[in-house]
């Protein structure tokens, strides 16, 4: 039984959870030839603010590459 666990970010609508769920079930399912009914998929989502990027919290990290592009222009 394939087991696929996924981290995001929380955030995304259920809708687009969905999509992901069954287009990783037929990756999986396409790939290694099993059942769908065998293959499982784990979204775990996590706040942002528990989640880092080169020693940042992600939105800052985020801020900072948006400011640096915006000065290279």
């Amino acid at each position: 039984m394939p087991i696929v666990t996924i981290q995001l970010m929380e955030g995304r609508d259920r809708e687009k959870k969905h999509l992901l769920i069954k287009n990783v079930t037929n990756a999986v399912v396409d790939t290694l030839n099993v059942p769908s009914d065998t293959v499982r998929v784990i979204l775990n989502e996590m706040a942002a603010d528990h989640y880092g990027v080169a020693g940042m919290p992600y939105f800052e990290y985020k801020e900072k590459k948006s400011k640096e592009k915006t000065d290279n222009k």
